[in-house]
C-alpha cells in the first residue's frame, strides 16, 4: 500500500487502488486473513462457540464494512475501480 502511494490507516482517505501483492487475488485480503485467523484459533482452542459467532461476525463485516468500502471506492475512483472489481474477486 505504501508503494502504491495510498494511506495504510483505514480512517484516512484512499489515494490509489492497490493492485499488487495480495490485492492481485483478493480485493479484501485483510478481512479474509482475519476470518481465517479466527477460524484457526477456534479450531486450535477446540471451541464450538467460535463457529457460532463466526456467522454473525462475517455478516456484519460484509454488510457493515466491505459493501460500504466498495461504494466509497466506486464513488471515488469510478471506472478504474469498476475495472479492478471485474477482474479481482471480493474474497476468494
Amino acid at each position: 500500500m505504501r508503494a502504491a502511494g495510498t494511506n495504510i490507516n483505514p480512517s484516512l482517505p484512499a489515494l490509489a487502488i492497490v493492485r499488487s501483492g495480495p490485492f492481485r487475488y483478493c480485493r479484501n485480503p485483510l478481512y479474509l486473513a482475519l476470518t481465517l485467523l479466527f477460524v484457526g484459533l477456534t479450531l486450535a482452542f477446540n471451541t464450538w462457540w467460535g463457529i457460532v459467532i463466526l456467522v454473525p461476525l462475517v455478516i456484519v463485516m460484509h454488510v457493515g464494512v466491505v459493501l460500504r468500502e466498495e461504494r466509497y471506492l466506486e464513488q471515488k475512483f469510478g471506472e478504474t475501480y469498476r475495472q479492478y472489481r471485474s477482474k479481482v474477486r471480493r474474497y476468494l
